[in-house]
């Protein structure tokens, strides 16, 4: 690295803070999709250079849009009318010599594959319209890549910044929509659909949830079944939050809903997502890399979803910065929290940042020289350790939204 910066920093650590916000947009939230699905693509894609030519090759999937469908849809009933169309845009490598890489079927069978997987009740050949708008990249990007080297050069100016440990509070609402997605939850609730949207609101000792989460038309037969299989899901919910280590947890579910209104006063849809009529997706717009929006946080302006695991910064640096925060918070004795910043620079190698920048906040008095030491040699393991870390990336073996 060009330059590394430590301060220990006088300041109340975010859990202890009055006031906190933390957002997560699940499974079938429409920005979610979108993340979800270009990852996806960029991991088949990498899979398939490695294999016909030895290494992963230029790409980046992350301009993607889920354009929202319309629908038809009435207790017990529903049906989709316009479907949705996922339009998956940026660059790609086609060839290499007289060798060609149909990228855009691979797209076609991932976009198939993740649908299938995630949403149950949408079929991604009759549901979803997908367009591929994915062209070559251009030569100067290229070039990074025919230089036959195990550690790639950075293919953008870029600065991103992660951090640790999670609060209770962000903790908390990653768990609250990974339990109302779960398959127990579903098994459950086999009426309600995969788009939930867990806002978390606390405030000092206190945790307010607001939880959005619809419902299958077909499998609500009327407005008074609609209340009532609500209130049961409440009642789930209210049982899993006596878990959560606050003082009160007050829960906030659906709350649009106004009962006499029939179909226009409740939560319903076909196929489990409001991208099918209401709301559309872009990727960038879900959660940080490490499952959460939380506002109380720094964060960089990067999407990680779908950009290269081996040159692309922006994706590289996002996730190992949470992933040296972590190491940093749990090896060395007296952290209250930490952050860290990546900074690189267009050409430089992807395990020489220009800059890296710590902050902690000490639980009481911490050694400046010892402690610089002991972080130093942390991040030094991960830099030199970065190939096999990109290798995981291609793998697609960091979770990125």
């Amino acid at each position: 690295m060009d330059s590394f910066n430590l301060e220990l920093v006088k300041a109340t650590p975010t859990h202890l803070k009055e006031v906190e916000i933390v957002e997560r947009k699940g499974v079938g939230h429409p920005d979610y999709i979108c993340d979800a699905v270009m990852e996806s693509i960029s991991v088949a894609l990498s899979r398939v250079y490695i294999k016909e030519f030895g290494d992963v090759l230029h790409h980046n999937i992350d301009k993607g849009l889920l354009v929202a469908g319309e629908v038809e849809k009435d207790f017990g009933r529903g049906r989709v009318i316009t479907p949705m169309e996922l339009i998956i845009g940026d660059r790609a490598t086609f060839s290499v010599g007289r060798k060609k890489i149909d990228v855009e079927a691979i797209a076609r069978e991932c976009v198939e594959r993740w649908f299938r997987d995630n949403l149950k009740r949408v079929d991604p050949r009759r549901d979803v319209r997908v367009r591929v708008v994915l062209k070559p990249g251009s030569v100067e990007l290229q070039e990074i890549f025919r230089e036959k080297t195990a550690i790639k050069a950075s293919n953008d100016t870029s600065a991103v910044v992660g951090y640790a440990p999670l609060t209770p509070a962000e903790k908390a609402v990653y768990e609250c929509e990974r339990f109302l997605n779960s398959t127990a939850f579903k098994t459950n609730f086999p009426e309600t659909g995969e788009d939930v949207k867990v806002m978390g609101f606390r405030y000092r000792d206190e945790l307010n949830l607001t939880v959005a989460m619809p419902f299958i038309a077909e499998l609500v037969r009327s407005e008074k079944e609609y209340f009532a299989k609500k209130k049961e899901v409440l009642a789930s919910l209210k049982r899993f939050a006596q878990g959560l280590p606050f003082k009160r947890v007050n829960i906030e579910f659906n709350t649009l809903d106004r009962p006499g209104r029939g179909v226009s006063g409740v939560y319903l849809t076909v196929l489990g997502t409001s991208a099918e009529s209401a709301d559309s997706g872009q990727v960038g717009r879900g959660n940080r890399v490490n499952g959460v929006i939380s506002l109380n946080r720094p964060s960089g302006s990067e999407a990680a979803a779908g950009k290269n695991p081996v040159s692309h910064v922006g994706k590289i640096y996002s996730i190992l910065s949470h992933l040296m925060a972590k190491e940093i918070y749990e090896r060395v004795d007296g952290i209250a929290e930490v952050y860290v910043w990546l900074l690189s620079e267009i050409g430089l190698p992807i395990n020489r940042p220009k800059s890296v920048s710590v902050q902690i906040i000490p639980e009481d008095t911490l050694h400046h020289g010892r402690v610089r030491k002991d972080v130093l040699g942390i991040i030094s393991e991960f830099l030199s350790g970065i190939e096999h870390f990109t290798g995981e990336l291609a793998r697609g073996e960091h979770p990125i939204c």
